[in-house]
C-alpha cells in the first residue's frame, strides 16, 4: 500500500479531529474509528480512497485503492492539510485565549482543537445552506439524503464510502428530485441555485481564493440563497479566514449566555462587543465556543 507524511505542527490534536469528525452516525462523506478517518477524494484523472492516521510526529495517508503519482500524492497532502487546518500558527490565538474569560477554560480543556474545514467550497455552501434553521440531527438526515442519491461511491471491503454530489448534476435537478428528500422548498431553490453559479464558472474556489475576506464575501452573496451567515460559514471552513466569523449564529449566542450566565441570548451588539477583543482570531474564538456547546 503506497502512503505519504505530514508533519504534525505544534498545538495539534488528531483525538480532538477525530473527534469532531464522529459528530453524527448520518455522515457519510467520512469514515472514522478509533485511530483513523477514511476519505474518498476526487481528483482530476481518478478518485481515490485514503485513511489517515497518526504515527508519531506524523499524519500518516494511506492510499487505499489506487497507487497515486507523485503530483496525485502531493495533491492528497494539501487536502489533508486544508482539512485539519495544519498550516495556522496558533500559539497567538492561545496567548490571547489564556487571558480572556469566556476562552481560557475552553483553550486548556481542548488544546489542539482546529477548524477541521471543507476544502470544497461547494459543500461547504450547500451544507450552510441545509443547516439553517433546523437540528443538526435533521440537517445530517438531508445531506445524508443528498449525497446517497447523488454522490459518487467507492466501494472497498464491503462498504461505500461516498463523494460530495458535483456542482453540474445538482444544477440540472428540480424541486420534485428534493422535495421528496424532506428538503424545504426554500433550501431546494437555493441548493439549486447555488449548484448553476458553480457550473457555469461564475463562482468558484480559484476565483475567490486571493480576495479578502470582505470582497470574497460579496462575490458569494450575490448568489441568491447566500446571506451574511451563510458566506462567512463557508469561507471560515474553506479559506480558514481568521477573522471569518458567523455573528448571527445561534450556537455563539447560546454559548456566550451560558458562559457568561446571562437570562437571555445577548443582542447583536453584545456579541460585536465580546468579539472586538478576538479580532484576527474571530473564526477560532467562534470554533471553541462552539466546542462550549
Amino acid at each position: 500500500m503506497s502512503s505519504a507524511k505530514i508533519a504534525i505542527p505544534p498545538n495539534f490534536s488528531f483525538h480532538q479531529t477525530l473527534s469532531f469528525l464522529q459528530r453524527s452516525p448520518r455522515e457519510l462523506l467520512h469514515r472514522v474509528d478509533e485511530y483513523r478517518v477514511w476519505k474518498a477524494l476526487r481528483l482530476v484523472h481518478k478518485n481515490l480512497l485514503i485513511s489517515v492516521a497518526q504515527s508519531g510526529d506524523y499524519l500518516q495517508i494511506d492510499f487505499v485503492n489506487a497507487h497515486p503519482t507523485s503530483e496525485e500524492k502531493r495533491l492528497v497532502k494539501q487536502y489533508v492539510s486544508e482539512w485539519f487546518d495544519l498550516e495556522t500558527d496558533l500559539k497567538p490565538f492561545y496567548a490571547m485565549a489564556r487571558k480572556d474569560g469566556l476562552l481560557k477554560e475552553l483553550v486548556k480543556k481542548y488544546r489542539g482543537y482546529r477548524i477541521v474545514g471543507q476544502p470544497d467550497l461547494f459543500e461547504s455552501l450547500i451544507w450552510a445552506v441545509l443547516g439553517q434553521q433546523i437540528n443538526l440531527a435533521f440537517a445530517y438526515t438531508l445531506k445524508q439524503r443528498f449525497v446517497r442519491q447523488w454522490g459518487e461511491k467507492i466501494a472497498f471491503d464491503g462498504i461505500d464510502h461516498f463523494l460530495f454530489p458535483m456542482p453540474q448534476q445538482v444544477a440540472g435537478l428540480t424541486d420534485a428530485d428534493l422535495l421528496p428528500l424532506q428538503f424545504s422548498r426554500q433550501k431546494s431553490k437555493y441548493t439549486i441555485t447555488i449548484a448553476e453559479a458553480f457550473a457555469s464558472g461564475v463562482v468558484s474556489k480559484e476565483k475567490l481564493q486571493h480576495l479578502s475576506l470582505p470582497e470574497a464575501k460579496e462575490e458569494l452573496m450575490k448568489i441568491k440563497g447566500v446571506g451574511n451567515w451563510t458566506a462567512n460559514y463557508a469561507l471560515m471552513k474553506t479559506f480558514r479566514y481568521p477573522d471569518a466569523f458567523p455573528l448571527e449564529d445561534a450556537g455563539v449566542h447560546n454559548a456566550i449566555k451560558n458562559l457568561k450566565g446571562l437570562k437571555e441570548k445577548p443582542s447583536l451588539e453584545e456579541v460585536r462587543r465580546v468579539f472586538k477583543k478576538y479580532k484576527g482570531w474571530e473564526a477560532y474564538a467562534t470554533l471553541y465556543l462552539w466546542k462550549s456547546l
